[in-house]
């Protein structure tokens, strides 16, 4: 069960699981303190600014959120501040802990921050990593990507559908394969809302051209548009309405 708890201090306002580690400081949203201590396992640069890290609860994934498009280079990593329930961070965090408490694969929450900066202000959140995890874009590039995988995506999908939950960048990179099942990760901007046909179609509909953007089509030829998306749709509906 989770136990949300907030701190706030000068290194920003804090909220994390008090039940997956008793205590979180500013040092968790610092890669360059991971670093010194031993615990950075890897650093990615890009819009997200991913790190792995060792934390007290496991490995885990600290993410700063940074914009993308053209509004990147005027605003940087920096959002409006309309009031701590309204940040970034604080909704990811709090949409994951409700999804994993309908029991949707999602990655657990440790901790989120923000940081005022006057009227904007900066932010990053930690979920815990999920082990010996591919993208379905690797399993497409590693030849692994078949009808019974896109099956299990569409059932994937109806799952999270059923809830209303709505993930606002449903792509071929956010869905993740091991060797216990598939999970949905990177939920900013995401939200609960009613399920409604017009925008589980457009989720739907984002998710094949994201694999078709990664080439999806290239690896399969037709197989992709007669075989592979067609299992996906098939599950999805028969899960959907199950």
């Amino acid at each position: 069960m989770t136990e949300q708890r907030v701190e706030e201090g000068a290194g920003g306002t804090i909220l994390f699981d008090a039940a997956r580690v008793p205590q979180v400081d500013a040092d968790w949203f610092s890669p360059l303190r991971w670093r010194e201590r031993g615990a950075l396992r890897a650093q990615a640069g890009g819009r997200g600014g991913v790190a792995i890290i060792d934390t007290p609860a496991g490995e885990a994934v600290l993410r700063h959120y940074r914009r993308g498009g053209m509004v990147a280079k005027l605003l940087g990593d920096r959002y409006l501040f309309t009031g701590a329930q309204r940040t970034r961070s604080a909704r990811e965090f709090r949409l994951l802990v409700e999804l994993a408490r309908r029991g949707l694969p999602v990655p657990p929450a440790l901790a989120s921050r923000y940081v005022r900066h006057g009227l904007r202000y900066s932010a990053d959140l930690i979920t815990l990593r999920i082990p010996d995890a591919a993208t379905l874009a690797e399993r497409l590039a590693d030849g692994a990507f078949n009808t019974g995988l896109a099956s299990r995506v569409g059932e994937l999908i109806a799952r999270f559908h059923r809830e209303g939950a709505w993930h606002a960048d449903l792509n071929a990179h956010n869905i993740l394969v091991n060797g216990d099942g598939l999970y949905l990760i990177d939920f900013d901007r995401g939200r609960l809302r009613e399920p409604s046909a017009g925008w589980q179609r457009s989720n739907l509909a984002r998710l094949k051209r994201s694999l078709v953007k990664v080439g999806a089509r290239d690896a399969a030829g037709d197989t992709f548009d007669a075989e592979w998306w067609p299992a996906l749709i098939e599950q999805y509906e028969r899960s959907l309405h199950a």
